[in-house]
């Protein structure tokens, strides 16, 4: 027997209980209520009183959309995007989001790849990167920290880097290869912080207007990369390189990793070294 309640004269149609709006539609109850905290399915109607949902018929193409959606495993917030859109902007939202899952596909199974070798024991990979130490001195550096994700990192980067940049030129410009310092993860689990500095004059007693910090005179092991070596997963086996490096020569890893930035990674052509992947040690 049908619980739907019909509104008589209404243009936008019958209203339907929230069961039979679920049981029409494909979703569950759970879903819908999650769905109405969200945004991205209202109800048509919700008793104040009660807190009971209601809904139009003709928001049944809607959820249908939405559960198709979620089999792609789109998050909601984009689900919420790609309803209030319309048009060729849904399409390319779409579109957008299954180019970025396929990319991501690509690089897990690269990763995996990376791991088989890794876990059988097998270290020839680290051949292809060579690692030295040497001795940085004492730096004055401008720096700039933040949260970001791995969709977000590249580009915060670099327009990070080209502000510090310019803001090195009031204190006599830039003296030395800027600094990408990981203090965290950045992955699907973690975001940094990351932390990116530009060496200024180590003479400058101080800098007003800017966050600064004096870098510790110390010795880092090191291996120079190319552009093409920079993709993943190929730059983990070259961070994996120092951390073998730095074991089995018996020094110690102190500090947080980083990247010596000297190449632009967005020009660069895929021979051209681009960066140092580095640690400092004791």
């Amino acid at each position: 027997m049908s619980h739907q309640r019909v509104v008589s004269g209404s243009p936008e149609g019958p209203l339907l209980s929230i069961g039979v709006f679920a049981r029409r539609s494909r979703l569950s109850i759970k879903a819908l209520r999650l769905y109405d905290r969200q945004g991205v399915l209202v109800p048509a109607f919700v008793d104040p009183s009660s807190g009971y949902r209601q809904y139009r018929e003709t928001q049944l193409e809607t959820a249908r959309l939405i559960g198709r959606l979620r089999r792609l495993d789109m998050p909601l917030g984009l689900i919420r995007d790609v309803i209030r859109a319309s048009g060729q902007q849904r399409v390319d939202l779409v579109s957008g989001y299954w180019d970025d899952v396929e990319r991501k596909r690509a690089y897990q199974r690269e990763l995996a790849s990376h791991l088989w070798v890794q876990l059988s024991g097998n270290h020839g990979g680290f051949e292809a990167f060579p690692v030295a130490e040497r001795e940085v001195g004492e730096q004055l550096v401008l720096i700039e920290s933040s949260h970001v994700s791995e969709l977000e990192i590249d580009s915060w980067v670099t327009t990070t880097l080209a502000k510090l940049e310019t803001a090195a030129e009031q204190f006599g410009g830039v003296t030395g290869p800027s600094m990408v310092i990981f203090l965290g993860d950045v992955s699907d689990d973690g975001d940094g912080p990351v932390e990116v500095c530009v060496p200024i004059d180590p003479g400058l007693s101080a800098t007003p207007g800017h966050d600064s910090r004096r870098e510790r005179a110390h010795w880092e092991a090191f291996t120079r990369i190319t552009r093409a070596q920079y993709q993943h997963p190929q730059v983990l086996s070259a961070y994996d390189a120092v951390d073998h490096w730095i074991e089995q020569t018996g020094n110690i890893g102190i500090g947080y990793p980083r990247e010596i930035v000297f190449g632009d990674r967005v020009s660069a052509q895929p021979l051209d070294y681009i960066c140092d992947i580095a640690q400092p040690i004791r």
